[in-house]
């Protein structure tokens, strides 16, 4: 994205996904759509294929053991259509169905169940073995040292012993990572909890007593946190990255088979010109959807739509988010930090122990500093009466907007779109 007049259109209404429903919002005559410049579909099947094999032809590796490092349901890249082609092209090539393992990057989310598995990636789930990564089993690890700034390199045994290493994932913007996807689904994807939790600490800028403001969506230089990430990658990269470029409502557009920083850093330009807005402007309202499910899947997840659109409110202003969350918060370590009474004791307490989505909290804490945040969700009251924003019904979302009149910014896929300064 370039300007806001290019993608700014005055209409009457909008459709916001909330969960997997499609809602319709009339709007005032002043309010402004900020919409997201969707990807061309430029990848089939058959040529994902070719591109595999060009891959494979060009790298002429040992497919004696194969590892295959995909996202969790959070973060899904079209795997019931690809997967098989990715997994057909490596027998062609002479893999073994055997000796092929696909493990499952969870980070530090829950284990997914039998059914959401299936769901995520298809025929694949049943045929294959996959590792359900559990960060907490620590006797799975090997110690390769420390990055520069500390954190420890600890390495799943088996990806280390794997002949030919990919990763397959889409790639996103991150909140304070700059971008998600690729060498994310190894570290933190299958990291060691203190290890990610360690990397996550750099988020605060303990010095100036604040979160890093270089820990921004699409910042991947000068950022501590993706700086990190990019030294511990040094310590094993990925042989083949696979990365997913989608759009707005999670279509795989493109898919790009390569490997090494430049690649990655390519990938994520490809996806960050098609939602990345130059928008100099704030608004006294902005009424936001995240996307959808599963952007919306829990708060966790929600958050990220949440930061998304708060940069685009003013001072004072007013954020309306749709977000259903009927996982609900997905995460048992992020509401505590509410509880510790102000941000400042959030603060000191994380930096001296950086632990679970403490940076997200701190991060939401510094949002409702400084706007006013409504949400439509199925959080329950006392969920959002602990993190400080306002619970409001649909009818009641639909009657702020329509009694506003002051300036108003709809963005119906706000987990996507980014606001970048002039």
């Amino acid at each position: 994205m370039k300007s806001n007049a290019r993608n700014s259109q005055r209409k009457l209404s909008v459709i916001f996904k909330y969960g997997t429903e499609e809602i319709p919002f009339a709007l005032p005559d002043q309010a402004e759509i900020l919409w997201v410049d969707e990807p061309q579909t430029r990848i089939t099947a058959s040529e994902f294929a070719s591109r595999i094999r060009g891959e494979l032809e060009r790298l002429d590796p040992d497919v004696t053991t194969v590892a295959v490092v995909v996202a969790d349901k959070t973060r899904l890249c079209g795997y019931p259509e690809f997967l098989p082609v990715l997994l057909d092209t490596l027998k062609d090539f002479g893999a073994l169905w055997d000796g092929i393992t696909v493990f499952i990057a969870y980070g530090t989310h829950r284990r997914q169940t039998d059914k959401e598995c299936f769901a995520a990636y298809g025929d694949p789930y049943k045929k294959l073995r996959f590792i359900h990564h559990d960060c907490l089993d620590n006797n799975c690890f090997v110690n390769l040292g420390k990055t520069s700034r500390a954190t420890p390199v600890l390495i799943r045994r088996d990806i280390l012993e794997a002949d030919f290493l990919i990763t397959f994932g889409a790639v996103s913007h991150h909140y304070f990572a700059g971008y998600g996807g690729g060498r994310k689904l190894i570290f933190p994807g299958l990291g060691q909890r203190q290890a990610i939790y360690h990397n996550h600490g750099l988020f605060l800028d303990q010095e100036r007593h604040m979160l890093s403001p270089l820990c921004q969506s699409g910042v991947l230089d000068k950022n501590p946190l993706a700086e990190d990430l990019a030294e511990y990658e040094r310590f094993l990269p990925a042989d083949l990255a696979i990365h997913g470029i989608l759009d707005s409502m999670g279509n795989v557009c493109d898919l790009l088979p390569g490997a090494g920083t430049d690649h990655f850093r390519k990938a994520c330009a490809q996806h960050g010109k098609n939602c990345e807005m130059v928008c100099t402007r704030e608004y006294d309202l902005v009424i936001a959807s995240c996307g959808g499910y599963p952007k919306d899947i829990n708060f966790i997840q929600s958050h990220k739509a949440i930061d998304n659109a708060a940069k685009f409110v003013r001072d004072g202003g007013r954020l309306i988010v749709l977000a259903e969350c009927f996982d609900d918060v997905g995460s048992t370590t992020f509401l505590p930090w509410f509880d510790l009474g102000d941000w400042g004791s959030a603060f000191n307490k994380l930096s001296e122990n950086y632990e679970g989505n403490g940076g997200t909290a701190l991060s939401m804490m510094s949002k409702l500093k400084r706007i006013n945040v409504l949400m439509v969700t199925k959080l329950s009251d006392s969920v959002c009466e602990t993190m400080g924003v306002e619970k409001i019904s649909m009818d009641r979302a639909k009657m702020h907007v329509k009694q506003s009149s002051g300036s108003i910014a709809a963005i119906p896929n706000a987990g996507v779109l980014i606001k970048r300064p002039a």
